[in-house]
């Protein structure tokens, strides 16, 4: 290859179209004797300068930036990097506060729905004891707000409750709530069975007024004079008053028996069969179902009888026993026969 040598020639020489300049190069190659001449004028010194003190050391100094950045993101700085750790790690623990707010507040919410939907269940079961009990609702009412009052402390006595804390509390709360309502089920079950066994349990006073003019057990029969076992009690009362149902049950049997005249007789659920002889009119017939206080019959002297009276009869098991135990008061019939119209309506009169 050839090589090249430069000469530089200062001082003022002529170029071709022009006047004098202030330096002129002249590169010449090795083994030419002719060199190249190369013109420098002021404006040419002026922009070298220029290049090499304001672009030259601006282009090292991003250099160098670009190198030092590569430099600190590879091998890292000890006070940026932790300054970035700390930054990353605040992050990281923003989002997981946010998640957690955001997971206690669905909780809260979940727990918010089921304790208005235990609270309105607990509502509706409580009207229904009070109702079943006979308790003033004035005084049980479910549906407004309870009293509640007292001093209240300062905001700095109370200690902050976290969200954690609430949850923990509504978890409680639902607890107590459950327990509450297995309570009041047992007890509406237990009033509901106890109101079952009231209605179709015979009590009270099958006629309106009358006496007991004959009672349970051995007697002096009125027709022959001799003793002889009486199996139900007779009440003696005007003729054609009504016949009350002593309980709630089914009619068995409808017509005339031996001794008994014309007679109704009633089977309970409780196991219990109610008689109703001597009657002077029926309004029932076989297979109705009555409810306790209903008009059944009429009070009559039909059968082996003196006079008008009912004939009042409870067998349990097949057997007789003393009616007694199931009658109340005469002023009892009038409770019943009322409670009965109510929904009845009027007491069916003597055919």
């Amino acid at each position: 290859m050839e090589r090249e040598s430069a000469f530089v020639m200062t001082g003022y020489s002529e170029c071709p179209g022009y006047y004098r300049y202030l330096m002129q190069i002249i590169v010449v190659p090795e083994g030419v004797r002719n060199g190249i001449p190369a013109c420098l004028t002021h404006r040419h010194l002026l922009l070298l300068t220029v290049l090499g003190l304001v672009i030259l050391p601006a282009a090292i100094g991003v250099l160098a930036y670009k190198l030092t950045d590569l430099y600190q993101r590879r091998h890292g700085d000890p006070a940026v990097s932790s300054y970035r750790d700390e930054l990353f790690q605040s992050r990281a623990a923003l989002h997981k506060t946010r998640e957690e707010a955001v997971r206690h507040l669905n909780a809260l919410a979940l727990k918010l729905g089921s304790l208005q939907a235990q609270t309105i269940r607990l509502n509706a079961l409580g009207t229904r004891l009070t109702r079943m009990a006979g308790l003033d609702q004035r005084e049980f009412n479910f549906e407004a707000v309870p009293g509640m009052g007292g001093p209240e402390k300062t905001a700095a006595a109370v200690a902050e409750v976290s969200a954690p804390d609430i949850t923990r509390n509504m978890t409680v709360l639902a607890r107590e709530l459950e327990r509450s309502q297995a309570r009041l089920m047992a007890l509406e079950n237990m009033m509901l069975d106890r109101q079952l066994v009231a209605a179709v349990t015979p009590a009270g006073w099958p006629v309106q007024g009358g006496w007991v003019s004959s009672g349970f057990g051995h007697r002096i029969d009125p027709f022959t004079g001799r003793e002889a076992l009486h199996d139900g009690v007779d009440i003696a009362t005007r003729f054609g008053g009504p016949v009350f149902a002593m309980g709630e049950g089914v009619v068995t049997f409808v017509g005339e028996k031996s001794g008994y005249g014309t007679l109704v007789e009633i089977t309970h659920e409780s196991a219990l069969v109610t008689r109703y002889g001597h009657l002077s009119a029926t309004h029932v017939k076989e297979g109705d179902k009555v409810t306790r206080g209903q008009v059944v019959a009429n009070v009559g002297t039909t059968g082996r009888s003196t006079g008008p009276h009912l004939h009042f009869e409870v067998v349990r098991d097949k057997t007789a026993v003393n009616p007694l135990a199931y009658l109340a008061s005469p002023s009892a019939t009038m409770n019943m026969a009322s409670s009965h119209n109510a929904t009845a309506g009027a007491v069916p009169s003597a055919k």
